[in-house]
């Protein structure tokens, strides 16, 4: 058992904390917000992830989880300090540095004896040894001595799926620069063991760029699937066929090629812009890369003018009642960062639509987000309450229960029958759909019988 510091509780800092505790070892997780901290403490967590709360509670019930604003505290009564704070995007697409760069200034100025410094946030590359000089200036300014490590150890997760990722992951990437630092590594993931999975160790700057690569990679992967199903919508063509031969390829695979309305969330948008400014400054330019953003931008615009278009039929958008199910930017979180609902539902409302939302997660977060429009907007108990004298319905995030609808009760609620499903939830099952004129993503439009 080692004694860990996570300085940060967002997703992947409480996540993380959560799991190592689980795994047996002493956690102490710090965050700069009293508030905050005293709801943890209680057992109760500040995000949505499912099981996350029930494990917080089992670890600090064991003495094992504990949170503190006390980052002084933390630094010195653990040897090993996951970094997992911010790193929002800025205005021309870089990292913002300067949160993890004061943890660093902090480490620097409270080490009391070697330790080992993770970077868990998603950083670019060079961060790990700007973190380096950083600890070792500040250590040099207050006149002391101690050994340390700098070890990149970037996260894949999932959200709505983070503890298993965080449990089960594909891979563990290391990137030290010794091999104290990597038996150190090795022994926190010992846990693990029994999974075995895959350890990819390298050196601190390649661990760095594998995220970055990772994630650009996914977003292109759906950006891709998205222009093939406009095309597809053109021509008469299937994009749900198109995709499952597709990923038939194991040169391919399916996953990622589910098209809909753009990707969205903390990784995705952030992390692609990273890797463009990180090209821009290396004289590298990412063509590719710059694509993929381009798409995704123009997807959900798309979307927008899908709906105002199809809308003509029965008069137009203007003071129209539009259904929105999921706000959240994926199902099984309340995460509303870039999700597409933001730009669709600002761009039928500029349209003239009046929006009648619901997500199970997501609307307390759309509240303050959406508070510029909110005399635009009615917040719903449910999905059916959302219907009730609806022009239309759009499905914007396949949350589980948006699957089970009762189709004759949401068409009994409405007004209309517009039924906009931007997952493609019921576009294998159109026969349930009959009652509606129904309008997937990629597939041709089916008139209502």
């Amino acid at each position: 058992m080692r004694k860990i510091a996570v300085i940060g509780t967002g997703y992947v800092g409480l996540v993380q904390g959560v799991v190592l505790a689980e795994a047996g070892h002493k956690v102490i997780c710090v965050d700069i917000s009293e508030e905050k901290v005293n709801i943890l403490k209680s057992g109760k967590a500040t995000i949505y992830e499912p099981g996350l709360s029930e494990m917080m509670q089992r670890n600090i019930s064991l003495n094992r989880l504990d949170f503190t604003t006390n980052s002084e505290y933390a630094i010195k009564e653990c040897d090993v300090i996951f970094l997992a704070v911010g790193t929002p995007a800025k205005e021309d697409g870089s990292a913002d540095l300067q949160y993890i760069l004061n943890v660093a200034k902090e480490i620097g100025h409270y080490i009391n004896n070697y330790k080992v410094i993770i970077d868990k946030s998603t950083v670019p590359v060079g961060t790990g040894k700007l973190v380096k000089k950083t600890i070792s200036d500040e250590m040099n300014r207050c006149n002391i001595r101690f050994d340390f490590d700098i070890v990149s150890n970037p996260e894949f997760l999932r959200e709505g799926k983070a503890l298993n990722d965080c449990m089960q992951p594909d891979r563990i990437v290391i990137g030290c620069e010794n091999e104290k630092s990597k038996n150190i590594m090795k022994d926190i993931y010992d846990a693990f063991s029994l999974y075995n999975m895959p350890f990819v160790f390298t050196n601190i700057e390649t661990a760095e760029m594998i995220k970055y690569a990772s994630n650009a990679f996914l977003a292109v992967k759906i950006s891709y699937i998205n222009e093939i199903a406009l095309l597809s919508e053109q021509v008469g063509a299937d994009v749900q066929v198109i995709a499952h031969a597709m990923g038939m390829d194991k040169r391919i695979s399916p996953k990622c090629l589910y098209a809909g309305p753009g990707y969205g969330g903390s990784c995705f948008p952030k992390d692609t812009k990273a890797i463009v400014k990180i090209g821009n400054e290396n004289n590298v330019e990412m063509k590719v890369i710059k694509a993929a953003i381009e798409a995704n931008d123009a997807q959900k615009k798309y979307m927008v003018s899908k709906i105002v278009s199809a809308m003509k039929k029965v008069g137009g958008i203007i003071n129209k009642n539009i259904a929105v199910l999921g706000l959240s930017f994926k199902p099984e979180t309340d995460d509303m960062r870039d999700a597409p609902s933001l730009d669709i539902i600002r761009g039928l409302v500029k349209e003239g639509a009046i929006i009648r939302a619901y997500c199970p997660q997501g609307m307390k977060e759309a509240k303050w987000r959406f508070a510029d429009i909110d005399e635009h907007i009615k917040y719903l108990n449910n999905e059916y309450d959302a219907a009730m004298e609806a022009d239309a319905l759009v499905i914007l995030t396949e949350w589980y229960q948006f699957k089970t609808l009762d189709l004759k009760r949401i068409k009994n609620c409405m007004r209309g029958n517009l039924f906009f499903d931007l997952r493609n939830v019921y576009a294998e099952k159109r026969e349930k759909t009959s009652d509606f004129e129904y309008y997937g993503v990629g597939i041709s439009a089916r008139e209502a019988k």
